[in-house]
């Protein structure tokens, strides 16, 4: 216990994500799981959304041994549950709700939520619905499980929710269970996300925007109205970077409590003889599927430059990496050839038979396929953002171009049908990579990066570039493992020139100097283990626990 904090008995943390693999948030949780099953072994707990169905759950190992008095007494509730391990490091305990029947009970759900926290939920469309039963279901299992097996020998109860999806249950839990402290995690604003996706600037007017009538503009009330009532009513509100704490204060009305920055589990790493015989295998592949691509060798000492995360084409800076690439293809100094790698998952329709084919027979290709930029076949080719832009730009991946572009919209889960192999093992085939980010609360596609040894380049506007600057005491440069490039809501242009820059820098440096940048990635990697910002979820903890028992002895 650092100064007289109070330390939780048992942790229950809620998200869409566990045992459900989709984006950051997913990354977050199952990297930091082993910090906390070492500091208290089975004492922490995820409840996630059996969604899976019938079919075998790989992330999801049952035990009906788990937890066993309380599970029978869920069953006898009505509960519909299911007990066993989440299969990541530290292999924690998970239960995978299902939460289909509550939707009888939807009417009668957002009437209490209106009645009791003032919740719009007049205007929720799309996911709204399917989020709020899986969290109202979370709610009624964390109050089952508390009644039953904590209450009598844990006093220090913490239940965490994070992002809007897991809101319904800790205001749920927040009434009906106040023995429990409640804290509330918001990784992007609804809000904030939303009016940077709509094109509008963010930064420059954030003083002036008002979170309740941007999100009626831009449709999204239901969701900005959970959100922002949670952050005022849980015991504890947080965010995950300073850059989205000033996000929170003006949209949301409402100052994170604490910052929980996301940290990283180096177990994920391989060590340093197994992670480079799979940097090669990865380059070996990337560059086998360009040739069935696109018919063209691909030389052994190509930059192979990435971009990856979620398709948020603005938000991500997709649009700007590809600006920087076509002023790069222009610029006849370039003197060495670029492999870019775009991969960022799309509405996939399938892997595209004919590069399946060339792929299969292992032969040697001088002729491109129809479209030898993309791998998979999507379902609306003709509205989609990059081939939009790659055609405005005139790139088609011509055998005298220097900078080719792969367009990879799937998901690397090593059984995509072309690649087939995991994304952590493509990316440490990387030289570089590129996440130059408008919208970005943390950025965990960069730590990523530099903690397999691919130095990255950023922006200011993420949280993790920040926090790079803030270890630097400067701005980071691509010498110190991550390149951090100052942006803001209109120097698109001087943002590209940036990475275009860096880019040709790092492809003209000798192997000593990329050893170096590799070196240093490396070693910025290793100050945001778990184990360095775990501290921060331990302030959370007593924030919250001290929070509780100020309401419960008022």
């Amino acid at each position: 216990m650092i100064n007289n904090q109070i330390r939780p008995d048992f942790i229950i943390e809620s998200s869409w994500e566990v045992c459900n693999k989709i984006g950051g948030i997913y990354t977050v949780l199952s990297t930091r799981a082993k910090t906390l099953q070492v500091a208290m072994p089975d004492h922490i707990v995820f409840i996630g959304p059996d969604v899976w169905g019938y079919k075998e759950n790989p992330l999801f190992k049952e035990d009906g041994l788990l937890l066993s008095s309380w599970s029978q007494a869920a069953l006898a509730e009505g509960l519909r549950v299911r007990v066993g391990r989440w299969a990541i490091p530290g292999e924690p305990i998970a239960i995978l709700v299902d939460f289909t029947p509550y939707y009888a009970r939807k009417n009668e759900i957002y009437g209490c939520l209106w009645n009791d926290f003032g919740v719009d939920s007049l205007h929720a469309y799309g996911d709204y619905d399917e989020a709020s039963m899986f969290s109202f279901a979370a709610g009624l299992v964390t109050e089952s499980l508390y009644r039953h097996q904590l209450a009598a020998d844990c006093h220090n109860v913490i239940y965490q929710a994070h992002e809007w999806m897991t809101c319904l249950g800790a205001l749920y839990i927040h009434k009906h269970v106040p023995e429990i402290a409640t804290i509330f995690t918001t990784h992007a604003t609804t809000i904030g996300r939303s009016i940077a996706g709509n094109n509008k600037p963010l930064y420059d007017y954030l003083f002036a925007y008002n979170g309740n009538q941007m999100a009626e503009e831009l449709n999204v009330q239901s969701k900005h109205s959970i959100e922002r009532q949670t952050a005022h009513n849980v015991d504890c509100f947080t965010t995950v970077s300073e850059v989205t704490g000033r996000e929170c204060a003006e949209l949301l009305d409402k100052p994170a409590d604490v910052i929980l920055p996301n940290g990283f589990e180096d177990s994920f790493v391989p060590k340093a003889q197994a992670l480079a015989k799979i940097r090669r295998e990865a380059r070996e592949r990337v560059k086998r599927v360009a040739n069935a691509l696109m018919g063209v060798r691909i030389s052994d000492d190509a930059l192979i430059v990435a971009t990856s995360g979620r398709y948020e084409f603005k938000n991500k800076g997709i649009d700007v990496f590809l600006e920087a690439l076509n002023r790069s293809l222009r610029n006849v100094s370039l003197d060495r050839e670029v492999l870019a790698v775009v991969d960022v998952p799309g509405w996939v329709a399938c892997p595209r038979a004919d590069l399946q084919e060339r792929l299969a027979s292992g032969l040697t290709f001088d002729t491109p396929l129809e479209h030898p930029i993309v791998t998979h076949w999507l379902h609306d080719m003709t509205n989609d953002h990059c081939l939009d832009m790659l055609k405005h730009f005139n790139m088609f991946n011509r055998p005298e171009d220097k900078v080719k572009v792969l367009f990879v919209p799937c998901y690397l889960d090593a059984n995509d049908g072309i690649f087939n192999m995991p994304y952590y093992d493509l990316l440490s085939g990387n030289d570089l990579s590129v996440y130059p980010s408008y919208y970005e609360p943390w950025g965990y596609t960069p730590l990523e990066s530099i903690a397999f040894h691919v130095p990255c380049i950023t922006t200011s506007l993420s949280g993790f570039g920040c926090w790079a600057n803030e270890v630097k005491g400067a701005q980071s440069t691509l010498g110190d493992g991550a390149l951090v490039i100052p942006r803001n809501d209109y120097n698109y242009s001087e943002v590209a020139d940036s990475i275009k820059d860096a880019i040709e820098q790092f492809a003209r440096m000798d192997d000593k100097e990329v050893d170096a940048c590799r070196k240093a990635a490396r070693a910025l990697s290793q100050k945001a283990l778990w184990s360095k910002f775990i501290t921060a979820y331990y302030e959370a903890y007593d924030f919250a626990l001290r929070r509780r028992d100020l309401r419960l002895n008022k």
